[in-house]
Formats: C-alpha cells, sequence, structure tokens
C-alpha cells in the first residue's frame, strides 16, 4: 500500500494540451517547492535502509572488485590436465628421501588427472546419449511458458484497449457538458470581478461624497 494516497485528475482525451509556456511555469513552480536535495535524500515517508551484512569472503571480494583487482587464487586448473610421464620409480634402497616425495607427488598427480578424465569421458557419454533429448525436451517446455506469456500479453493489450476505448468513450460523452460548466464558472468568475468592481467603485463614490459633506 503506498503511503501517500494522492489522486491525479485528468481528462486525456477533451482537455486542450498545454501551451509551452505554461509548462514551463508549471515546472517552475514545481520545481520551488521541492526540496533542494530532493534528488540525493530519500522520502521521510520511507523506511531506513537495512544495512546490509556479507561475510569475510564476500566481503574481500566487493574490496577487490572496487579496486579493480586481479582475480588471484581459486581452482589450480592445472592439477586435472595431464602430467609428463616420470623416468622411473626411484628404489627404495638407493632413492632420497626427496625423490621418493617427488614421485609419490607424480603419482597422486596422476589420479586426480585420471579421476577427472574419467568423469569427464562419463559425462560427455551420457551427453551423447541424453543431452539431445534433454534439451528439446527443454526447448520444448520453454516453448510452452513463452507461449503463456505471448498469451498473457495480449490478454493485458486487450484489457488496456478496452479501458482505454471505455474511458474515451465516458470523457467525450461528458465533453459538453465539462464545456458549459467551464464556461459558466467563467461567466460566474467575471460576475464576481465585475460585482467587486462595481461595489469599489461604489465604495469610493460614497467616500467621496462623506469627505464632500464635511468640508
Amino acid at each position: 500500500m503506498s503511503l501517500i494516497n494522492e489522486s491525479h485528475d485528468s481528462l486525456p482525451y477533451i482537455d486542450r494540451p498545454l501551451t509551452p509556456t505554461a509548462t514551463a511555469k508549471i515546472h517552475s513552480l514545481i520545481r520551488a517547492e521541492l526540496d533542494p536535495a530532493h534528488t540525493t535524500t530519500l522520502h521521510p515517508s520511507l523506511p531506513p535502509l537495512p544495512q546490509p551484512v556479507f561475510s569475510d569472503l564476500i566481503t574481500t571480494e566487493l574490496e577487490r572488485l572496487a579496486q579493480n583487482q586481479p582475480f588471484t587464487g581459486g581452482v589450480d586448473p592445472s592439477r586435472y590436465e595431464p602430467q609428463s610421464k616420470p623416468a622411473a620409480p626411484p628404489s627404495s634402497s638407493s632413492s632420497s628421501a626427496a625423490e621418493q616425495d617427488e614421485w609419490r607427488s607424480a603419482l597422486q598427480q596422476a589420479y586426480t588427472t585420471q579421476t577427472h578424465l574419467s568423469n569427464r569421458v562419463t559425462n560427455l557419454t551420457l551427453l551423447s546419449s541424453f543431452g539431445q533429448n534433454s534439451w528439446l525436451i527443454g526447448n520444448s517446455q520453454m516453448e510452452g511458458v513463452l507461449g503463456q506469456l505471448e498469451r498473457e500479453l495480449v490478454a493485458l493489450k486487450e484489457e488496456t484497449d478496452v479501458t482505454n476505448r471505455e474511458r474515451k468513450r465516458k470523457q467525450v460523452e461528458v465533453q459538453g457538458e465539462m464545456e458549459r460548466l467551464e464556461r459558466r464558472w467563467k461567466e460566474g468568475v467575471g460576475k464576481v470581478l465585475e460585482i467587486e468592481v462595481a461595489s469599489e467603485m461604489v465604495f469610493r463614490e460614497t467616500l467621496e461624497k462623506r469627505r464632500g459633506g464635511q468640508s
């Protein structure tokens, strides 16, 4: 529900358009009533905005984006790439601890790469077997949603056209009465002004006669 209820009367089908001079004068009056800070200050009727609360990770990322710094870290894709085969496994009796650690690291890397490639093969196989049908079904569902939205849009446009035609009909029907009432209003205002002018003249004449009698 709106915080401020306002009603704007408008008869666009029978009202005469405003002249550029009148439009400029109206805009100047509106600007005179506006607070100079209305473009930067929220309306007092609006509730205060809630303060956002982000996690440390999101805060750090927002600060990085604000400073236009490049993204660093994340998942290292090189760990899933095929690795070069080491020369030969080291002998447990003659190899050093560094050689054994290097071989163990290469072996773990090979396991990681083999698992990743195996999963890719599985996914590609599933995509080849069921991907086409899933894509067609998805397209069919999207076409159904699109068709429903288009039908709703057509119905809303028809309702809008009906409303506009009905509003125009009602305004045109009362156009003659509105013009007659406007003329009567202008005539009434004119008569009131004439009466005020005549009253002022009578008052002045009476005042002059009183002054003349006193003299």
